[in-house]
């Protein structure tokens, strides 16, 4: 273990092994960092966070202050973060609220320059948040999704798995898995076969995808029609029946197809 001298570091906090931590970084009680995470200087890590084995919060990087919701009445809660994520400089992430009571950030992510994951949010593995993207409260972004620079995404909002975010974009409605979304108002832009080869999904499963897309937004007037179709005409399959529930469970709605 590496502490500075000109560090602050609570007694009350918990550091795993090999853990650094640089001159002028604050780490409050009831923090909990795992082995060989490097905190470097100038962070500020308040009570309630979690912070898993192998990451990297860089300067500037704030983590598991109270959350921006005037509804919170200093109720007991948390900041998790998973193993080998990387937080860089100048990144907020904010202490959840009774509604979820911890605010989540998975394994293997990278959390660009400034941004901003608000109270409540549930991120998934793999996630790319690049600079200067913000994340309003009890948004949900899956496993491998990757939002762009400044993509500004409303409250409540739920992004799909393998989902590509153009960069200025803005999220009002949910962005269902295994797509590209870009423009304004935010719309289908294909489907992100390239993300899926890279993570080794197979030319027939894109395919599949594509076809399902098609059907959904192209080929029909509305989602209802779409998903009549799909069901009617198409196999059954895992990633069939994932798009089909992600769509008819959608609170917000999902974005809609191209113009």
């Amino acid at each position: 273990m590496s502490i500075s001298k000109l560090a602050s570091v609570s007694k009350n906090a918990t550091l795993g092994n090999n853990v650094s931590v640089h001159q002028f970084a604050t780490i409050h009680e009831n923090v909990v960092i795992g082995n060989n995470t490097i905190i470097h200087p100038n962070v500020v890590i308040y009570p309630g966070a979690k912070i898993g084995e192998d990451c990297e919060i860089f300067p500037g990087a704030v983590i598991a202050v109270i959350p921006q919701d005037l509804k919170f009445n200093g109720e007991e809660t948390t900041v998790e973060i998973g193993n080998n994520t990387k937080v860089r400089e100048y990144a907020t992430i904010h202490r959840a609220t009774q509604d979820k009571l911890v605010t989540k950030v998975g394994d293997n992510c990278l959390l660009m320059t400034y941004v901003h994951v608000a109270h409540d949010c549930q991120v998934g593995n793999n996630v790319i948040l690049a600079s200067y993207t913000g994340i309003s409260g009890h948004v949900q972004i899956d496993d491998w999704a990757i939002l762009e620079g400044k993509v500004a995404a409303q409250q409540f909002v739920h992004i799909g798995k393998h989902a590509f975010i153009g960069g200025a974009s803005l999220i009002r409605k949910d962005v269902p898995p295994y797509i590209k979304a870009a423009r304004e108002p935010l719309t289908f832009a294909g489907v992100n076969s390239v993300g899926l080869r890279r993570r080794g999904y197979s030319d027939e499963h894109i395919r599949e995808i594509e076809d399902i897309y098609r059907t959904l937004y192209i080929q029909n007037s509305n989602l209802s029609k779409g998903i009549e179709s799909i069901r009617n005409t198409m196999p059954s399959s895992t990633i069939c029946e994932e798009i089909l529930t992600f769509v008819e469970k959608s609170d917000k709605g999902v974005i809609r197809g191209m113009i």
